[in-house]
């Protein structure tokens, strides 16, 4: 082997080790992986290609020109899954505790913009203790670079957050604006000012798995979408999702060989609308039923549990499903779930997903709450989001659809293409 082989074969072993074995130990021991273990899982086996591993700061003050490890904390690329092109970014921990620096920022702007420009999707993996304070400004900058991007690449390229550690401060705005979180029971959390400040400025005591963990964001604040158990189950979770996703908005949903036949008789459905009006049944059962081998991919699945959102396939292709859930506050319309479903629709719209819109809705939800807390303009996004829809949408109604949230839950008249009635509607 030549010298400079042996040199080059050298700095890949130093930058594939990041922040040190020891580092490494210390991830391993809080249960969370690698930035490169995490992309071993979610990638295709061997089809990785890394840009920009040698890449370090370029900061001089504080010392830090002493300190520089290559790839500067975050390990970017392409790969597939199942075969389709996909980008990537994971920031690695234990490099400067996965801060962003300018350079760091840099590398990640280079996928977004590779991204954007062969319409593949983006995935970004976030694991950081925010900005690089040594850096001031110019790591603040950094992080509004990324910000730009993910405005301009909404709506045009899907893009998913998988947050698999601390994303505190300014670095929540990034997955805040892309398609969907996915978050880590335990080991990630979210929230732009920590306990410590919210102490110091509040005297309210809250831990941080309280103020941003993964089942707070995935309950009560809508922020996430998904809380998995650990770092493998939400790797796995995200292959899973993506195969439901077109790469960008100019290209057809994704099919795939399917030997559940489309005009399969499900006898079962004949009775699974309850003789009396006060009696629930489960919309799942409904969904699963619907569509193709029973898969369905719930978003959401722990807010506003009275409407169900999520993607299945029908003969192959994927389609977003919208449905009132008759087993939770009997399947109202309130302002959790008309913000929740408003924003899955206006996905399906963007990404030329057709919407399977299943209505059994008794209206919107009375109260002072509700009222004061303006269901008059959280209801109406949904009515705006399936009105504006331009896919292929149809409803069917299996129960009931009364007053204004007849019209909301894409009736006939906001241009929906075929309007079904369940015999017992």
């Amino acid at each position: 082997m030549s010298a400079n082989i042996a040199e080059m074969e050298n700095r890949r072993a130093a930058a594939r080790v990041g922040g040190g074995q020891r580092r490494i130990d210390a991830q391993h021991a809080k249960g969370k992986l690698t930035a490169r273990e995490r992309l071993d899982i979610l990638l295709d086996e061997g089809s990785f290609e890394e840009l920009d591993t040698y890449v370090e700061h370029n900061c001089v003050d504080f010392g830090m020109q002493e300190q520089k490890i290559p790839g500067d904390g975050v390990v970017t690329g392409s790969g597939t899954i199942n075969g389709r092109l996909v980008y990537v970014f994971a920031q690695d921990f234990t490099v400067f505790g996965g801060a962003v620096s300018e350079r760091h920022a840099q590398k990640i702007c280079k996928v977004m913009d590779q991204a954007m420009k062969v319409s593949a999707p983006l995935i970004g993996i976030n694991d950081s203790g925010g900005a690089r304070i040594q850096e001031g400004v110019a790591s603040l900058a950094g992080y509004a670079d990324i910000f730009q991007r993910n405005v301009l690449a909404s709506g045009v390229i899907p893009q998913l957050s998988l947050i698999m550690g601390p994303c505190a401060g300014g670095a929540v705005y990034s997955p805040a604006m892309t398609d969907f979180i996915f978050m880590v029971k335990d080991s990630s959390y979210m929230f732009v000012t920590g306990p410590d400040v919210v102490k110091t400025v509040t005297n309210e005591i809250v831990t941080q798995e309280e103020l941003g963990g993964a089942i707070t964001h995935t309950t009560k604040t809508s922020v996430a979408d998904l809380a998995l158990e650990n770092d493998i189950e939400a790797l796995l979770s995200t292959r899973e999702f993506f195969d439901y996703l077109p790469s960008s908005n100019r290209d057809e949903v994704p099919a795939r060989p399917c030997a559940d036949p489309f005009d399969r008789l499900e006898d079962s459905l004949d009775t699974i609308i309850p003789p009396s009006a006060n009696q629930p049944y489960d919309m799942k059962e409904v969904i699963t039923k619907a569509l193709d081998e029973g898969e369905f991919f719930e978003i959401q699945p722990g807010h506003a549990g009275n409407i169900i959102c999520g993607m299945g396939r029908v003969e192959g292709k994927s389609v977003g499903i919208v449905a009132n859930q008759p087993m939770v506050l009997a399947g109202v319309l309130d302002i959790d779930s008309s913000k929740k479903a408003a924003r899955f629709v206006r996905f399906c719209d963007a990404f030329n997903i057709p919407i399977i819109t299943f209505v059994d809705v008794p209206g919107f939800l009375p109260g002072t709450d509700q009222e004061h807390n303006g269901i008059i303009k959280h209801g109406a996004k949904l009515l705006f989001a399936f009105a504006e829809a331009t896919v292929p949408k149809i409803t069917i109604i299996t129960r009931k659809a009364y007053g204004g949230a007849y019209d909301v839950m894409s009736s006939k008249h906001l241009r929906g293409d075929f309007n079904y009635a369940w015999p017992t509607a």
